[in-house]
């Protein structure tokens, strides 16, 4: 185990190291990863776009193990498109994907300085918004039920009855909070996490340093610890 750790240690030091800012780090899920991107995982960094949409699909491929529940995340990109172009702008991103049949959906948000989570619980029929500095998500929760209202009458010809969902901004003292200006990205991802574990979510601003570099691994390695 020490020896498989120092190995792993050996190879996110390497990966911080300086290098081609643009050598490709990790492929897969149709996305790349590059040094400079994996260079936003360092501490105090914020994180990018690639990083987090790379860490979502590998929640997804996670999920797919017997045992999980079924998982959607998704991209970085969605919710500012829904934003500014109405669901019209969006009803072809769920082509081929039945949003009804998942257990869980992901919803990474990015409020122009900082990382939130929105989760979809389609079994709980819940919104939850998840934000590490405590801010208030209800107008977000709504926007998602507005969207899932239309993705349902669209592909499913159903109405959604607003008064058999929840819709709920976790308060800070329900989730954990993070105590600098650089975290929230790593926050999101752990919320996701260990919410798409069905897991509570345990973890504190102290762990910061090791997800980050745990991400790293798993990046470079396509595969979850």
């Amino acid at each position: 185990f020490v020896y498989l750790f120092q190995t792993m240690e050996r190879e996110v030091t390497a990966a911080f190291n300086e290098g081609e800012p643009d050598e490709i780090m990790s492929s897969a899920f149709k996305l790349k990863v590059t040094r400079e991107d994996i260079h936003t995982l360092r501490n105090l960094h914020w994180l990018n776009d690639e990083i987090i949409n790379f860490y979502m699909n590998l929640l997804v491929e996670r999920n797919k193990k017997e045992g999980y529940p079924a998982l959607y995340a998704f991209s970085t990109f969605f919710y500012p498109k829904l934003i500014s172009g109405g669901y019209k702008a969006v009803r072809r991103w769920t082509r081929g994907v039945d949003l009804f049949k998942q257990d869980l959906i992901l919803v990474p948000i990015h409020l122009r300085v900082h990382w939130a989570l929105a989760v979809i619980d389609v079994r709980r029929k819940s919104i939850k918004y998840f934000d590490s500095v405590g801010q208030k998500g209800d107008k977000i929760c709504e926007t998602l039920f507005q969207y899932l209202q239309e993705e349902s009458k669209e592909k499913r010809n159903l109405e959604l009855s607003f008064s058999e969902w929840i819709l709920h901004s976790m308060e800070s003292h329900e989730i954990p909070q993070q105590l600098n200006g650089s975290d929230c990205g790593v926050f999101m991802c752990k919320y996701a996490d260990y919410v798409s574990r069905d897991k509570p979510i345990t973890f504190t601003q102290n762990n910061m340093p090791y997800f980050r570099r745990k991400m790293v691994w798993e990046i470079i390695h396509q595969q979850l610890l």
